[in-house]
């Protein structure tokens, strides 16, 4: 069972690691807990930057091929569905200028479906420990598969095993995680009227409201929430809090009806941020959420997995992977990744922030940064090419101070100058 490649988790980071190292010719493991993969409401809209890498992969196509939806916006409004800010990916410069719904599920069986004979795929299979050597790197893992263990020794350990990652822990990688203050609902509603095909986030009163279509005439819709809210509800007291959504988020109202018959299903997710503080040490590297996670208001999670593996995958090269080369590649890997992931962060948590602050402070300078953003061509560009994963662009503090409108911008009406 030795490989040059063990990848620990088949989520969409692990998924697209063993896709990505396979292209470059390397015998991949992949190995997976889970018996069979499980429903939730995670990851479901694609940003362009990694629709070019799932082009390269001809998963994207698949994608479409099986009902994929372009979604040519994303908009934040207000509770009346008014656009405050509408960043419109058609004016995009690249190949890829809309974003991509899908299901979760359909995109790994997708990503899936990509590997080939290079990669051996089981599932089933719990991932213990990492094996080191006699100067304690990295060589590999024990698994537990049939009710036996055995060891795996590999030049690279991926772990992709997820926000609890018993990997990372194992590395000795500590992470803090911040959590946010309110959780989201998540709904999965069947037979809705037809909406927008765009990503519109509401601005309530409580909150955020975000909605997106999904194939097969469904609609997701996430609902900011307090912890305990909808704890405990039945039938009428849930039909109660839908009423008192609608009556906060007129935009909604529509929806409503399919909202009530499709409430069962309804999941509720904490949500928190972090950043590992290292992307790997050697015979060992992080992807995905086992590196990071961020508030999926700016759509970004699934979007940096799919580009955290082709990263890594890039600077491990073409070549016989040796324990010198892949530790090289580790080391340039994180060297590369971590500076944009700590933009990619801070880009997710100033967009939730926006909108999910319900401080005094947070409404006003939330509100007024999305109608200032949103009536500057210059910066409302720079924050969806940033989203889009196309590039990093670092806001001034004169953008900030612009984007807030305490100082007109002279060039607010002109493109970035590398557009």
């Amino acid at each position: 069972m030795d490989a040059d490649v063990v990848v620990c988790g088949a989520g969409v980071g692990g998924l697209a690691a063993a896709c990505a190292l396979s292209t470059r010719g390397f015998r991949v493991l992949l190995l997976e807990k889970q018996a069979e993969p499980t429903r939730v409401a995670k990851g479901e809209v694609l940003q362009p930057g990694a629709l070019r890498v799932l082009r390269d992969w001809n998963v994207a196509q698949r994608l479409e091929l099986r009902g994929g939806l372009r979604l040519a916006r994303l908009v934040a409004r207000d509770s009346g569905g008014a656009p405050l800010m509408a960043l419109d990916y058609e004016r995009l410069r690249d190949e890829e200028r809309w974003l991509l719904a899908h299901d979760y599920p359909v995109i790994l069986e997708a990503l899936a479906d990509r590997l080939d004979g290079s990669v051996e795929f089981r599932r089933g299979v719990l991932v213990r420990d990492l094996l080191r050597d006699d100067t304690g790197r990295v060589d590999g893992v024990r698994i537990s598969e049939g009710g036996q263990e055995r060891d795996v020794h590999a030049k690279l350990v991926v772990a992709a095993d997820g926000l609890s990652s018993r990997l990372r822990k194992a590395a000795g990688i500590a992470v803090q995680r911040d959590e946010y203050p309110h959780r989201l609902a998540a709904f999965d509603i069947a037979d809705a009227p037809q909406v927008e095909q765009d990503f519109s986030a509401y601005v309530s009163e409580l909150g955020l409201r975000l909605r997106y279509p999904l194939p097969g005439g469904r609609v997701r819709l996430y609902v900011q929430v307090r912890p305990d809210e909808l704890r405990g509800l039945d039938e009428d007291g849930m039909a109660r809090w839908i009423e008192r959504l609608v009556l906060g988020t007129p935009a909604l109202q529509p929806l409503a009806d399919a909202l009530r018959a499709s409430a069962a299903n309804r999941q509720v997710l904490p949500v928190s941020r972090f950043l590992a503080p290292s992307l790997g040490i050697p015979g060992l590297a992080l992807v995905g959420e086992t590196g990071h996670a961020v508030h999926p208001m700016a759509a970004q999670g699934m979007n940096t997995s799919i580009t955290d593996a082709e990263s890594l995958a890039g600077h491990l090269g073409t070549g016989e992977l040796t324990a010198a080369s892949v530790d090289a590649g580790i080391r340039s890997y994180q060297a590369e990744r971590l500076p944009e992931l700590v933009h990619i962060g801070q880009t997710s948590h100033n967009a939730a922030r926006m909108i999910t602050d319900l401080s005094w402070a947070g409404r006003v300078v939330g509100r007024r940064a999305l109608r200032f953003t949103g009536g500057n061509d210059r910066l409302r560009y720079t924050v969806m090419h940033n989203m889009a994963g196309l590039g990093q662009h670092q806001l001034s503090l004169l953008d900030r101070l612009h984007q807030v409108g305490v100082l007109p911008d002279p060039r607010a009406r002109r493109l970035p100058a590398w557009a």
